[in-house]
């Protein structure tokens, strides 16, 4: 990077922190640390938004658009439904109760073991995922920037750890707005910038119409099949109860909007989040495909981290890679000529030349990825240690390769916000819930409230520190944005199904839900386990169905046993 990249992105960064230290200077109670001041609607949407927006989701969406196509946009349709459920449903029982947690709830439905469970199954999921969000962008930067693994990764958290540790809820909230407004920018900047860059001959018509042919604007598909995880019925269904669980149980999320003003600026801020989340992916998926077409034209790499390729090259597979490299390199050139021909036939609205293009390109494109897979199978061969799924590289690839000096600097900064405002939100949860759930309900019950004060920082200062040090041990996912979707789903159905039965199920009692919540957290563990050995033939379950049969299954668990316990033991409170 240039000079100017690298003002651009530290300037940025530094601004973010100063400001975030700055606006929340005199924060001097755990009341004001843990909820914030009175939030504006748009300010939580804002950070409702930011705190979901990983850097995972700018540098692997994009990437997941170029191989698989839009589809992966279907996993939000379920987004509004499920913000709908929550304003109706658990925001006025927050707001009733006046939590600091969304835990701090089910002790007064339930019990205190079953509140301890809820809570500690998010520290272990939310723990675990701060770290990933740390590791993701930093595994990709450190290579793109020539760093050290563990030097990206302490510089994120470190700098996300001074003003969330600072200001607490508020800070994250502070903040959270100037790096949407980075990241949202950054995006539809680069959006602009990869159209621009198309042959002069190609508008934004043909890039549509050759990424339609080539089937990459497959936007919704109504086939249900249990094994396929995206298509609008996954979207409706096991993506609402995973943005249930998220949005309406996760405290990363719950404490950002319980800082409004009053329930009515929270639930406005829910629905601007739910309105405006499925635009926002629409046009990151939407970059992606246009740089996919804009690698049609323009001859793409055999693999797209360049640091991995250039070892090769001096490997002893080099040979191999290299004859893989010559025949990548005469099928791009065939299928440009065939793009060229796509191209013409759709300006001259010759249906019958556009079926035949389309096929000729298509076949080609297919034989191009057999080429691609091949690499990628001999890099696995002869550099054993190092990851051969590439396709969180894609973008940042293009960035760096074809943008001008200054955009490239910005859209680092991009990444960098985008880590920093999701690892900001759940150290935040990580160190409320430890302290109002675990420190001050059972260890130090009779404190002042500076003391809690106190401890919420270093607790937020622990989990920050732990999350650096999962950072530095973790081996890359086959795909960065579907490892938190996996994480979660793995975690969440149980949380929200104990939820569910707290509003909707009365008569189900502590111990009953509680032997059911336990029953049901093995259950999916051991469904995912027989997914992973699926090429035996044993088990096929997408991983967003485990958010509806994962829920379900607490309720159905937790009825049988109270039928079987008794009514003695319900719970008649609220």
């Amino acid at each position: 990077m240039s000079i100017i990249d690298w003002i651009i992105l530290f300037g940025t960064l530094l601004a973010i922190v100063t400001y975030g230290v700055w606006k929340t200077r005199g924060t001097n109670s755990m009341d004001s640390y843990l909820r914030g001041d009175s939030t504006k609607w748009w300010t939580i949407g804002l950070s409702i938004m930011a705190t979901q927006a990983s850097a995972i989701t700018f540098l692997s969406t994009p990437g997941q658009a170029y191989t698989d196509g839009m589809r992966f946009i279907q996993f939000y349709f379920g987004l509004p439904v499920a913000m709908i459920i929550i304003s109706v449903f658990f925001l006025p029982m927050y707001y009733k109760l006046k939590v600091y947690t969304a835990y701090e709830y089910l002790e007064g439905r339930f019990d205190l073991k079953t509140r301890l469970l809820a809570a500690c199954i998010f520290l272990v999921q939310r723990g675990l995922a701060a770290g990933i969000t740390i590791y993701a962008p930093a595994i990709i930067l450190s290579t793109l920037l020539g760093w050290r693994l563990g030097y990206t990764t302490t510089v994120i958290g470190i700098l996300v750890i001074i003003y969330t540790v600072s200001g607490g809820t508020k800070a994250v909230t502070q903040t959270q707005k100037q790096q949407m407004a980075v990241m949202m920018g950054g995006m539809i900047l680069a959006g602009i910038l990869v159209i621009t860059s198309l042959p002069a001959n190609v508008g934004l018509m043909d890039a549509l119409h050759v990424a339609g042919k080539m089937g990459k604007l497959n936007v919704v598909n109504f086939e249900f099949d249990l094994s396929d995880r995206y298509n609008f019925w996954s979207g409706m269904t096991g993506a609402v109860f995973l943005f249930m669980s998220y949005f309406g149980t996760d405290q990363s999320q719950v404490q950002r909007y319980l800082s409004g003003k009053s329930l009515t600026e929270s639930r406005l801020g829910l629905m601007m989040n739910g309105l405006l989340k499925v635009p926002m992916q629409f046009i990151i998926l939407f970059v992606g495909v246009m740089v996919f077409v804009f690698y049609q034209y323009n001859q793409p790499p055999i693999f797209f981290n360049e640091p991995v390729r250039q070892e090769m090259k001096s490997s002893e597979g080099a040979e191999a890679f290299n004859q893989l490299q010559t025949e990548y390199d005469q099928v791009f050139s065939e299928k440009k000529n065939a793009i060229d021909a796509l191209t013409f036939s759709v300006e001259g609205e010759n249906e019958e030349a556009i079926t035949r293009a389309a096929e000729t390109v298509n076949h080609l494109q297919q034989k191009s990825d057999g080429i691609r897979n091949e690499a990628q199978q001999l890099i696995g061969e002869t550099l054993t240690e190092v990851e051969t799924n590439d396709k969180d590289y894609i973008f940042m690839n293009f960035v760096m390769n074809n943008l001008p000096v200054g955009v490239i600097g910005l859209l680092f900064a991009v990444i960098f916000s985008a880590a920093m405002s999701s690892t900001s939100s759940e150290l935040n949860a990580l160190g409320s819930t430890t302290t109002i759930d675990i420190y001050k309900r059972n260890i130090k019950k009779e404190g002042t409230d500076k003391h809690y004060l106190m401890s919420s920082k270093l607790f937020t200062l622990a989990w920050g520190i732990i999350a650096i040090l999962f950072a530095s041990y973790l081996s890359l996912f086959e795909n960065l944005i579907q490892a938190v979707n996996l994480i979660g789903s793995l975690f969440y159905p149980t949380v929200l199904g104990i939820f569910v039965v707290a509003f909707f199920f009365k008569r189900i009692g502590s111990n009953a839900v509680f032997i059911a919540a336990l029953i049901s957290q093995i259950t999916i563990i051991v469904i995912h386990y027989l997914n992973l050995i699926e090429k035996a033939g044993i088990f096929t379950m997408g991983f967003l169905w485990y958010n509806a049969f994962g829920c379900m299954l607490v309720v159905i668990i937790g009825f049988i046993l109270q039928t079987i316990i008794g009514t003695k033991n319900t719970v008649q409170k609220q």
